[in-house]
Parts: C-alpha cells; sequence; structure tokens
C-alpha cells in the first residue's frame, strides 16, 4: 500500500496510507446514492402535477445541494463527505493541519476540471501518475486523500481504562486535548505498523517536554506514550460523567 508522508506541526513525521482508486469510486458511488431518494421524490411530485413552480423549486434546491455537498460535508465533516466515511477514506492537508475552508473550495473549485471539463479522466489519470495520488484539485490546494482506518484496531491502541478505580499515573495529561492525544495514537499506530522507534522516541520527548514530566525508568517511551493515551481517556471518561 502507497503512503504518505506528513510533517505535523508538532515537528512529528507521519505515515499515511493513501487511499485506493477502488475506494474512492465507492465513496462516489455512496455519495451520488444519498441523492437517489431526492431525485426519485422529485419525479414523484412532477408525476402527480403537485404545483409546477413547487416541483421546480424542489429540484433547485435538490441541485443546489448536489452541487455544493462535497464543499459542505468536507467543510464540516472534517474532510468526509458520506461516502468517504462509509469508506472510510478522508482529505487531508499536506502540511500537518486540518485543511482550512480555502484549501477545501479550491479543490472543490478544480472539480470542474477533474470530473467536469474531462468526465473525470483528468481525476483518474493525475491519481495514478502523482506520487501521492493526488488529483488536480489536490495538488492545487495542498490536499491528499487517505485512509482513516487504521491496521491495526484502537482498542489495542488505547489501553482503556476497565474499571473506574484506575488511578492515572500523569495527571498532567489535563494540559493535553483531544487533537493532541490523537495525534499520540496515530504515532503508536504507524510504529505498529513501520517499526520506527525513532517516531516513538521523538514523540514520547516531546510529550515529556510539553506536560513538563519525566516517565519512571523503568518505562519505555511506548509504554509511556500508552500510559499517556490511558490516562488520558480515563479522565476525559472521568470529566464527561459529571
Amino acid at each position: 500500500m502507497q503512503t504518505i508522508k506528513v510533517h505535523t506541526t508538532q515537528n512529528i513525521d507521519i505515515d499515511y496510507e493513501i487511499a485506493g482508486l477502488g475506494e474512492r469510486i465507492v465513496a462516489k458511488l455512496l455519495d451520488y446514492l444519498v441523492f437517489v431518494p431526492l431525485w426519485i421524490i422529485g419525479f414523484v411530485l412532477a408525476a402527480n402535477r403537485v404545483g409546477d413552480v413547487g416541483v421546480s423549486a424542489y429540484f433547485i434546491i435538490v441541485a443546489v445541494i448536489f452541487v455544493f455537498y462535497d464543499l459542505i460535508c468536507e467543510q464540516f465533516l472534517n474532510g468526509q463527505s458520506i461516502g468517504k466515511r462509509i469508506s472510510k477514506i478522508k482529505v487531508i492537508s499536506l502540511n500537518g493541519n486540518r485543511p482550512t475552508f480555502g484549501q477545501y473550495l479550491l479543490r472543490w473549485l478544480l472539480r470542474l476540471i477533474d470530473f467536469g471539463i474531462t468526465g473525470g479522466l483528468a481525476a483518474l489519470v493525475s491519481a495514478i501518475v502523482t506520487e501521492n495520488g493526488q488529483r488536480i484539485g489536490d495538488i492545487a490546494a495542498g490536499t491528499a486523500m487517505i485512509r482513516t482506518q487504521p491496521r491495526t484496531k484502537m482498542d489495542n491502541l488505547v489501553f482503556r481504562p476497565s474499571d473506574d478505580s484506575y488511578i492515572p499515573v500523569f495527571k498532567e495529561v489535563n494540559q493535553l486535548n483531544d487533537q493532541d492525544v490523537a495525534l499520540i495514537a496515530e504515532v503508536i499506530q504507524n510504529y505498529t505498523r513501520t517499526g520506527n522507534n525513532m517516531l516513538v522516541f521523538n514523540m514520547a520527548q516531546r510529550t515529556k517536554e510539553h506536560l513538563g514530566i519525566a516517565s519512571p525508568r523503568d518505562m519505555n517511551d511506548m509504554v509511556f506514550l500508552q500510559t499517556i493515551v490511558k490516562d488520558y481517556s480515563h479522565i476525559s471518561a472521568q470529566a464527561e460523567s459529571l
């Protein structure tokens, strides 16, 4: 499986698996299926002559939603449409940050070339020949399509506490946020796939520096990161139950 290396703002390199053409095609077909019931309703209304003005307005509204569907979904569903979410793929920014609205907008505008004028041929050829599997819109916007489903299940990585009696090892984890812990989990996932010890070491060092803590001598960097995620999960769960 082809991968892409993204350098995050925390100066950590994360390898992602690039979404395959099959997954992208399936996602697109699923997105089209979302609109099938809406078009059927419109044709039923038209066949039953339920007011010409009302039917026309209905088709216009559905058409507008169809045109802006990808842009709206990616902006509010963190780089995914319904089809992409089902297919477990998403759009990311090559700079490691969440894509901005401007990036989503640019890749959406260039759909005219990728899928409109060329009938999808430009997107297909571009995705095949570019190193990161990008269509023209992705190249211009600095984005790429990746797989979101890790080879190792999160339950095996997070090590969530089994009961409320668990006592966190590092209470300083309350200085972290969901994005920080998600990045740590991604580092753990990438280590299980690549065996890159430096990835774990760098993440552990930066986490210790950020929290101002040191790990026990008998705790290696991998166990330290797993403990950080476990502690954060426990503290977050306790906060939500209050």
